[in-house]
This record gives C-alpha cells, sequence and structure tokens, in this order.
C-alpha cells in the first residue's frame, strides 16, 4: 500500500526540476541583451536607459513564471525572442538604433535573392543569434516533452521580483519624459515596445499601398504642355540605387570610376543633392511623385510621372532591373503603358538594350522612358561583367573592417559599370537623327562603406550618415533639345550647385518635357530659373515625419564630410 505514494512522490520531485529554473534565468537573460546593448550604443538620459533595462527585464520574468510549466512560456514569448534576434543582427550591421519600421517593409518587399546575399554576408551576427536563441528554443520543447514544471516558490520569488524592477522601470518613465527632447520615450526608446509600435505603423504603410488604386483613382494632373519641339521627342529618366556622390569622380572622388561620362559633352552636374529616405522602398515613390516631403499622406492619393506623361500624351514605358516589390513603387509603375521587368543576370545595360527595342518598335512622336537600375546594390560584386573589374581584387567576402579594400573595389567597380550604362545611354540617345531628346539621373539614396571608426554600411538604417545621403545626380541634352530649349539646359548649368533634395527630380523632369499642371512646381525644377535655392530641405524619417537634416542621427563627423563637397544639409 505504501509503494505507489511513494513512487508519485518521486514523479514529483522529478517534474519540479531546477534544470527549470536555470531555463527560466537563461531565457529573461538571454532577452535581455539586446536592450544591454542598446544602453551603450543609443544617446539615451539615464532615465531613459533605467526603463529601458528594468522594465523589459522585469517583463520577461513575470511572463517566464506566468505559467509553471516555463517551457510553454519561452514558446509563447517566440515573437520577442524572434525580434531580439532580428535587433542583434541590425545591431551588428548597423551599429545602433532599434529595428525601424522601414525595417519591417524591407523584409517583406526584399526579393530572396538580396536577402541571401545579405545573410551569407554578415554571417556572425546570424551564428551568434542562432547560439543564443536555439538552444533556448531547444531546451524549452525538451522541459514542455518531459512535463516539467517550476516550484512554487521559485515562481514567486521570480514573479515579485520581475514586478518590483517593473515598477522601479515604470517610476523612472516621469523623469525620462522630462529630459526627453521628442517626448515620446515609450514609442521609441523602450524595446521592444518601439518595436510593436512600429510594426503597427508599417502594417498601417501596407494597408494604404494596398488602397492606393482606390485612395488614387479620379486623380488628374490636368496636364498639358507648354512647348513642343518638331519631330521625335524621347525623354529618359533614370533612378540610379545606392549611388553615393562621394565615389563618383565627376564630384571629385581620387579614383577613375566615371572615364567615359568625364568625356562626355552636354552633361550638367546637380552636386549638391541629398535624398529625402535612405531606403528604396520610400526614397523611390517620391523620385516618381509630386509630393514634398512633409506631404507623405499626399503620396497614397496621386499619382507619379508615368500618369503625368500619359496626360501629356507620350507614350510611356517603365523599365526595371528590380524585381516587382509589391510597394508603391509598382503602384505608381503601373501606370506606365508598358511596364517591362528585366531577368538574369540583371546588368543595367539590359535596360539599354530593352529601350532600344521600344523605340525601334514604336512609331509614336513622344516618348517617356523611367529605367529603374540595379546599379551599386549588395552585394557589389555581382553587379557587373567581369571585364568591368576595373579595380582589384573585388571577390566577394564578409562585412569586416578586415575586407574594406576589397568592398570598396567591388563598389567602385559597380560605378563604373553605372558610368558605362548611363555614357551609353547617351550615346544612343545622340545617335537618334531628328531627335529632341535629354535624360534625367538621380540616385536613390547613397550607401555606408566601413567609411569610419562607426563601422555602419549599407543604407536604411534608422539614423542616416552623410555618405547614406548625399547622392549623384546629372542630366543630358542633345543638341536638337538644346536648339529649341537653351533656357532649360542654361538654368541646369546655373543650379549645378544649387541646395536640392530628391524632391526636385520630378518637377525637374516634368520641366523637361515643358509639361504644366496641378502639383508641378517650378520652384523646385533644376531647369528653371525659378528654383527656390532658399527652401528648407527635409528628411522623411522612419515614423514618415519630415525633419531637417541635421536632426536625423547626423554626427561632427558627417558635418565635415559635407563641408568637404560644399554642402549645408
Amino acid at each position: 500500500m505504501d509503494a505507489k505514494p511513494q513512487t508519485n512522490r518521486r514523479r514529483a520531485v522529478k517534474t519540479r526540476s531546477r534544470f527549470t529554473l536555470l531555463l527560466t534565468v537563461y531565457f529573461f537573460v538571454a532577452l535581455i541583451v539586446p536592450n544591454c546593448v542598446l544602453a551603450n550604443t543609443e544617446p539615451y538620459s539615464l532615465w531613459t536607459i533605467e526603463c529601458l533595462i528594468l522594465m523589459p527585464l522585469g517583463f520577461y520574468m513575470m511572463w517566464s513564471v506566468a505559467l509553471r510549466r516555463s517551457g510553454v512560456m519561452i514558446w509563447l514569448a517566440f515573437p520577442f525572442i524572434f525580434f531580439c534576434a532580428f535587433q542583434i543582427v541590425l545591431l551588428y550591421l548597423f551599429g545602433n538604433s532599434v529595428i525601424a519600421t522601414d525595417m519591417f517593409t524591407n523584409l517583406l518587399t526584399t526579393n530572396p535573392g538580396e536577402a541571401g546575399e545579405l545573410l551569407a554576408n554578415i554571417y556572425p551576427s546570424v551564428v551568434l543569434v542562432c547560439v543564443i536563441y536555439l538552444p533556448l528554443l531547444w531546451l524549452a520543447a525538451r522541459e514542455i516533452g518531459h512535463r516539467r514544471y517550476i516550484s512554487r516558490t521559485a515562481r514567486l520569488n521570480i514573479g515579485l521580483t520581475g514586478a518590483a524592477l517593473f515598477a522601479l522601470g515604470a517610476l523612472a518613465l516621469w523623469p525620462a519624459y522630462r529630459v526627453s527632447e521628442n517626448k515620446h520615450v515609450l514609442r521609441d526608446e523602450i524595446f521592444p515596445i518601439n518595436v510593436l509600435y512600429n510594426i503597427g505603423l508599417s502594417g498601417s504603410e501596407f494597408r494604404k499601398t494596398h488602397n492606393f488604386p482606390k485612395t488614387s483613382a479620379g486623380f488628374t494632373y490636368e496636364a498639358e504642355r507648354t512647348a513642343t519641339a518638331p519631330g521625335r521627342e524621347i525623354y529618359v529618366y533614370i533612378i540610379g540605387e545606392a549611388a553615393r556622390a562621394m565615389n563618383w569622380q565627376l564630384f571629385g572622388y581620387w579614383r577613375d570610376t566615371n572615364p567615359e561620362l568625364s568625356a562626355t559633352e552636354g552633361l550638367a552636374l546637380f552636386s549638391n543633392v541629398l535624398t529625402q529616405s535612405n531606403t528604396t522602398h520610400k526614397s523611390v515613390p517620391m523620385l516618381l511623385s509630386s509630393v514634398a516631403t512633409d506631404q507623405h499622406e499626399e503620396l497614397y492619393r496621386r499619382k507619379g510621372l508615368p500618369a503625368l506623361f500619359n496626360e501629356a500624351g507620350f507614350e510611356t514605358y517603365f523599365i526595371s532591373n528590380q524585381s516587382p516589390q509589391g510597394a508603391m513603387i509598382d503602384n505608381l509603375a503601373h501606370d506606365a503603358g508598358e511596364v517591362i521587368y528585366i531577368r538574369s543576370p540583371r546588368h543595367d545595360m539590359q535596360l539599354l538594350e530593352a529601350m532600344q527595342r521600344c523605340v525601334e518598335q514604336s512609331r509614336a512622336q513622344k516618348l517617356f522612358f523611367i529605367l529603374h537600375c540595379y546599379g551599386s546594390h549588395f552585394s557589389y560584386h555581382q553587379r557587373y561583367p567581369r571585364e568591368f573589374a576595373r579595380f582589384r581584387p573585388d571577390d566577394d567576402v564578409a562585412i569586416s573592417a578586415q575586407n574594406i579594400g576589397l568592398i570598396r573595389n567591388a563598389y567602385d567597380n559597380s560605378i563604373v559599370y553605372t558610368d558605362h550604362f548611363l555614357a551609353q545611354t547617351i550615346r544612343y540617345l545622340a545617335s537618334l537623327r531628328g531627335t529632341s531628346s535629354a535624360l534625367l539621373y538621380c540616385a536613390d539614396h547613397g550607401e555606408d562603406l566601413l567609411d569610419d571608426a562607426r563601422g555602419r554600411f549599407l543604407h536604411a538604417s534608422p539614423t542616416t550618415t552623410a555618405y547614406q545621403l548625399y547622392v549623384a545626380s546629372l542630366a543630358w541634352f542633345s543638341e536638337t533639345y538644346r536648339a529649341h530649349f537653351p533656357g532649360k539646359a542654361e538654368a541646369a548649368a546655373q543650379n549645378g550647385h544649387a541646395p536640392a533634395t530628391t524632391h526636385a527630380m520630378f518637377h525637374t523632369m516634368a520641366d523637361m518635357a515643358s509639361i504644366r499642371g496641378r502639383f508641378i512646381d517650378t520652384g523646385v525644377s533644376l531647369v528653371s530659373p525659378d528654383f527656390d535655392r532658399e527652401a528648407p530641405r527635409r528628411y522623411l524619417n522612419d515614423h514618415n515625419e519630415a525633419v531637417p537634416f541635421l536632426k536625423t542621427g547626423l554626427d561632427e563627423h558627417d558635418r565635415e564630410v559635407f563641408r568637404k563637397f560644399g554642402i549645408e544639409p
């Protein structure tokens, strides 16, 4: 009679495992790691740091013991584990900042090939998060399988300690808000609360993008042309990718990255252009739209350049070397009469080949082309044929300071190939007899290349750098165009160093084609003598707020870089 109760007691002792207690500690320690790193990388006040550490730590402790079976609670916390892993990878990549709204958008719009290229080159951070979090999930699954649970005493102690820490962190919120400049401590500075807010904002943007056909229905520019050239007219708008002006020979770079354009006549350089956003999914729509930086909501109500040129009587083409993204880029592009997506190997000269075929097959007298490049998108060495490997070695390597020479060589080679593509496009347009043609080029954003002690790389980080903001931009006009519209070419030369943002490109392109209508402003056109040099320049931040460039995270090093190029952001 006594044997059975004794067996049950042994089972009870076995299920109340001390290992479960250690696993619970492992859980909340592993999840607080990103907070500890952010406390050292972000310019937070001491009060905010107290909130940043104590509130999440207290919450994780209470969460871990909300049920007796901690293994179950750990798996229910999988979203938080994912956020922590994602945050660590981004800290490795950018060096600071929380997971931004744009990061979630990038996650959903980046094609698998690009994602694979990036992950293959940041494998140390991927290995690190796997080492930290995969054992945690595996051990939690074992605990669930063995039906082990934490003792009542341990649950009570951990839960009460967590509640006390959370309360202390919450008490620090009041002084944290008092000393905060933007008064958004919880929304912007407490991980993972800020991440949850950013997810909500990202979802809202996707909903607006999805509803664009409805919200823009019936929109019209009421466009008309104020002047035309006899014969055929061809206008080409080229949107570059990740081409920072610092690495262009035309803008003062010490390497010969623009050997062909340097020998091309008729260029007008725009040497003081800053991007409105360091992310493709926001920058390119603004390059295609008339909306100003502080009018972001209007982006979902107005159509873009293809629709404008349609109204003005042009045959329109959108030819892209990037995959469809399911974002606003596609919405604006699909107003073009013909949309073409280039397939592998997706080198940018394929854009010119596609445009040539369209020109030869079309009987229209007025043609408008938008060419969306792959340009200098990472991985750089894959963006050009091997014969354009001017700077060697340029092997595909891991992202690290030890490999900066190879990374820079590959990036500069991609600029050399962009130079070739632009020069050949200009040469083709110049060869068309009796054709008035003009070309406008602007990159969507720049790129970090481990340029300084901050170790910043790529783009799309929540805080910017001079390298991400300063973009290459230029225009070209055929002799026939200059003969018919001399004032526009002259104004372009006069505005060569005028302070502009990528907002100017829509209005410049419209003005080049002498199109007028609603929302078209010659005061923002770089081919107009009316260009407003006193207008303030703004950047669209991660929460879609228009802010001065100096409020985007720039430091003294960035200001020095800008001063070197005669730029006042």
